[in-house]
């Protein structure tokens, strides 16, 4: 089942290779073990809510980024260091999306709060992270959800947080990727805020890679287990410019500037790297640079 609401993505199995470098079993297992070391640390998170805003942001922060350095995944930000130009100004940041790694990534730039489809509060481990965060949970399979999400997300805005969406509306590989879809971007103009889009891409080395891609008939443990296995895996985040508010006239205009500006980054420094399939790729696709 597809629709505007609930977009399907080409991309599939034959978009993962094999990884091309693969740690140590032992790498492996000390991996998995200090991501659930870290994960667990969260019970302590809890006390961060009695810091004031900034110091509690930063050790929310903090303890994302450990999860993703546990998990092998270095990081590398793009642009502004925060999302938020004005502190306390609702943002609407709009995200393409490849893989679970990305809201850990995101959430180590700046906690936010993240609209995600709700089958991911339940998943393991990763599912009471993503909650904690103050996640909005929604249905893509029941329209009529919409614009209670939408006004939800409208009030969030208006109290001065920062909020993050997927705007593709699904996972693509990473060398492809989707139209952005204009509902939830009706949020920002209901709630007069910027959006600011964001671009996240993995590379192993010189060469993008698919491996983190969350796509096809994978399950979550065989996603996280290429993610441990991977050597040298980096997560850009590129933040891009705000578009003010006011520069789009309607959700559908908006949710195009967004993906223009993603769409303009371009280099020719970085390599694909091969893949056994990815045949779908309506156009090419070439590295983004900040």
């Amino acid at each position: 089942m597809s629709h505007a609401w609930m977009p399907a993505s080409p991309c599939g199995d034959g978009c993962v290779g094999s990884t091309p470098q693969e740690v140590a079993k032992l790498r492996q297992v000390w991996r998995a073990v200090t991501a659930v070391t870290a994960i667990l640390c969260g019970a302590w998170i809890a006390l961060a809510l009695l810091l004031p805003g900034k110091q509690r942001e930063s050790v929310v922060r903090l303890w994302f980024h450990a999860i993703l350095r546990a998990f092998g995944v270095r990081l590398e930000v793009h642009g502004a260091r925060k999302f938020q130009e004005i502190p306390k100004r609702g943002v609407l940041v709009a995200s393409n999306h490849v893989s679970w790694l990305d809201e850990l990534a995101i959430d180590s730039v700046q906690p936010v709060k993240i609209v995600a489809k709700k089958d991911i509060k339940n998943w393991p481990v990763l599912g009471p992270i993503i909650t904690a965060v103050g996640t909005v949970y929604l249905d893509r399979e029941k329209l009529r959800e919409l614009p209670r999400t939408v006004n939800e997300l409208a009030t969030t805005l208006r109290n001065g947080s920062a909020v993050a969406i997927h705007a593709e509306g699904t996972t693509w590989c990473g060398l492809a990727s989707g139209h952005y879809k204009p509902a939830l971007f009706q949020a920002a103009l209901d709630a007069g805020v910027p959006v600011r889009p964001i671009v996240l891409r993995y590379r192993i080395g010189g060469h993008l890679t698919t491996q983190p891609a969350f796509v096809g008939s994978d399950t979550l443990i065989d996603s996280i287990r290429r993610v441990l296995k991977a050597r040298d895996l980096v997560v850009e985040v590129h933040v891009l410019d705000e578009i003010a508010p006011g520069r789009a006239g309607t959700r559908r205009e908006l949710a195009k500037l967004a993906e223009e500006q993603s769409n303009r980054l371009t280099s020719t420094e970085l390599e694909i790297a091969p893949s056994t399939g990815d045949s779908h790729r309506a156009r090419t696709i070439t590295p983004l640079v900040a």
